[in-house]
């Protein structure tokens, strides 16, 4: 019974539901990224480089002269993808850079949260007046 009990104070506590949160939110903004660049982005990158997609860009590693992507892996050659791996920078650029924007607001919400801290004393730049004259006192002593 200690056990259940350890495991469900674990998965109640804020860290690890906040995780799951993040996790699932991140899957389906995945899916939303993956969208925007599969059907809004490479079409228009594809039409400014005149018609090209980015996903049938590969070459066979071998012999067969293929048109496409999907003919080269039906014949069952071996091709070196390189569109789809510059689609899937494409993602992760956005995703980034997205995630780059969130942290910098959040980071921004955080430092306007903070109270400004009282200034501090300035310290005496020099020794204070009694010291001085404690010292001329002392001088006078000795002679």
């Amino acid at each position: 019974m200690g056990f259940i009990k350890e495991f469900k104070e674990f998965a109640m506590k804020g860290n690890v539901m906040d995780m799951a949160v993040g996790v699932i939110i991140g899957g389906a903004f995945g899916k939303i990224v993956s969208s925007l660049v599969d059907d809004v982005l490479m079409p228009i990158i594809g039409k400014l480089t005149g018609g090209v997609s980015f996903v049938d860009l590969f070459v066979t590693l071998g012999d067969g002269d293929y048109k496409t992507l999907a003919a080269a892996k039906e014949a069952g050659a071996a091709v070196f993808a390189y569109g789809q791996f510059i689609q899937n920078i494409v993602d992760f650029l956005i995703v980034a850079f997205c995630i780059f924007l969130m942290l910098k607001g959040i980071n921004k919400m955080n430092r306007k949260k903070e109270e400004p801290k009282p200034a501090e004393p300035a310290a005496p730049k020099g020794p204070t007046q009694e010291e001085l004259l404690a010292e001329i006192r002392d001088l006078l002593k000795k002679k």
